[in-house]
């Protein structure tokens, strides 16, 4: 009986320093990140201007499907606070219900922003249901290159009266 109590008793302490340890990396860490963020405080920005783009249907696969997979090359000139060109992909597919369809893409952008120069890649994906559009374009994590190294962000696309518009809000670390 006396083994098993010194045993419970070695458990419960080595459980003991474990808590305290694991709390102690974690205080660690929050102030270490906590110091972090303080010296790079990101300001959100904003940029808009308009943009074409040409898209080039590709050679697909099997387009026996119900629903096909087209599959498209992008090309786009941006213009305005970012002054650019892009190239990407582009997967979607429509429906047989008029007004439905969904897409994915990705892009490559190359210009300036802001008048900050490099690369940055764009992920989008989006769906319309019924005509109703539902369009999600974010910067690519840790994509950013030359003066856009740290670039975080949202576009958002509008089509009026069949020209493209860009509005674009966006994090970057100050230079240093």
């Amino acid at each position: 009986m006396e083994k098993l109590s010194r045993v419970g008793t070695a458990v419960a302490v080595g459980i003991a320093l474990c808590v305290s340890l694991g709390a102690f990396v974690y205080a660690q860490t929050r102030s270490k990140v906590a110091t972090r963020v303080k010296k790079e405080t990101l300001r959100m920005t904003h940029a808009s201007g308009e943009f074409e783009v040409k898209m080039t249907p590709q050679a697909g696969e099997d387009k026996s499907a119900e629903a096909a997979i087209g599959r498209y090359s992008l090309d786009k000139k941006f213009h305005g606070d970012l002054e650019g060109t892009s190239r990407g992909e582009m997967l979607a597919v429509g429906t047989a219900v008029e007004g439905s369809a969904g897409y994915v893409a990705m892009e490559q952008v190359t210009g300036t922003l802001n008048s900050r120069s490099g690369t940055f890649a764009l992920q989008h994906t989006g769906t319309m249901t019924r005509g109703a559009p539902q369009l999600s374009v974010t910067v690519v994590p840790d994509s950013g290159t030359g003066q856009l190294t740290g670039l975080t962000g949202r576009m958002n696309i509008k089509i009026e009266g069949g020209k493209h518009f860009y509005d674009f809000e966006y994090t970057i670390p100050e230079a240093r």
